[in-house]
């Protein structure tokens, strides 16, 4: 059922065993960070719940995928999907109700969603996928089968990315920037050769003059929407030589400062010299 699936083998064979024993919950929760495939497994058991090869794009009657209106589930989505599982079946035995990201549902549409979770028709499935489970109201997880989704092992990360997209000899350091999600590998896979400037430029912080650093720098001044994942990942290299030298330490905080300056709109490019002149002169 899940074979193009990565990670979770575990809740795969807690699903698989549930359809194979026709014993599938009225509702689920599905929550981990992004990244880690509960979408597509939700999909994926929704497809062997209804008993077909397809059901992408709300195209079959007996499923439906409620996504944010624009940053929020709102009530009238809650409605709308009230009304409609309520109604038999058209296709299928059953019927199958994805809400992704539930965890942006206003606590409204949260309210109205728990009186069918209450009394769910017999041949309804309700499958929550969110990353945040503190965003959900306590009545609405006591109703749920939760099913917690880890971060996927960076190994089979690597593995994945060499067999799919032929990346390979990927650092130990570029795997962690992943944090166990293969939905973030994958958008910054094609990103490899920043992040070899960057690890470049954290090596040479010690030994490179103030102008070839600021040369390394420029996928850094160039990546204004992706700032903060670059400094993230600078974080890790840096966590990495702190290990060995405490000054590197230093240089963590300068990037939270950052972070926080241009947080608050602070000029973009200014704030990318001030981090790479005050590493560089903490080191030097």
């Amino acid at each position: 059922m899940f074979e193009k699936i990565i990670g979770n083998k575990a809740i795969k064979e807690i699903l698989t065993k549930s359809i194979e024993n026709d014993t599938a919950s009225h509702s689920y929760l599905f929550v981990g960070i992004q990244g880690i495939g509960k979408k597509m497994i939700a999909t994926e058991f929704a497809k062997n719940i209804l008993g077909l090869e397809n059901v992408e794009n709300n195209n079959h009657p007996d499923f439906m995928c409620i996504e944010p209106d624009g940053n929020r589930i709102k009530i009238e989505q809650i409605r709308v999907l009230q009304k409609k599982i309520t109604e038999k079946p058209i296709l299928s035995n059953k019927k199958v109700y994805l809400i992704n990201d539930a965890d942006t549902m206003t606590t409204e549409a949260q309210n109205c969603l728990l009186k069918t979770l209450e009394e769910p028709p017999e041949f309804a499935t309700i499958i929550l996928i969110g990353s945040q489970e503190n965003a959900f109201l306590t009545t609405i997880k006591s109703r749920c089968m939760i099913l917690h989704f880890q971060p996927i092992e960076a190994q089979e990360i690597k593995q994945y990315l060499e067999n799919n997209y032929g990346i390979a000899n990927l650092t130990q350091s570029r795997l962690a920037m992943f944090q166990g999600s293969i939905g973030k590998a994958i958008l910054l896979k094609d990103k490899q050769e920043e992040y070899q400037k960057i690890e470049i430029m954290i090596e040479g912080l010690k030994t490179k003059d103030l102008i070839d650093l600021i040369q390394l720098a420029e996928p850094l001044y160039k990546a204004k929407e992706e700032i903060f994942e670059l400094l993230e990942y600078i974080n890790i290299l840096l966590l990495k030589q702190a290990k060995t030298n405490y000054l590197y330490t230093n240089c963590i905080k300068i990037v939270e400062n950052t972070k926080k300056r241009l947080k608050q709109n602070g000029n973009y490019d200014m704030c990318i010299d001030n981090l790479i002149f005050n590493m560089w002169e903490e080191l030097n």
